[in-house]
């Protein structure tokens, strides 16, 4: 399954809307996905979202869409 994780790069800063980024990773459920991105990154996660498939074809759709692999 891919999940779309909302993170501030900055973890000691407050989370400002203007500065939240978006990474694609695959896990197998949320847990993990959130266990993947802690134990690779540094980020300020601020939410984790499992995409269904027609949000997954939306977002593939789009130009900054990239499957982040660690």
């Amino acid at each position: 399954m891919v999940f779309k994780v909302y993170y501030q790069e900055d973890p000691d800063r407050n989370p400002i809307r203007e500065d939240t980024q978006v990474l694609y990773i695959e896990a197998e459920d949320l847990p993990q996905a959130r266990a993947i991105v802690q134990k690779n990154t540094n980020y300020n996660v601020e939410e984790i979202e499992a995409l269904s498939e027609k949000s997954l074809l939306y977002e593939e759709s789009e130009p900054n869409y990239k499957l982040t692999t660690f």
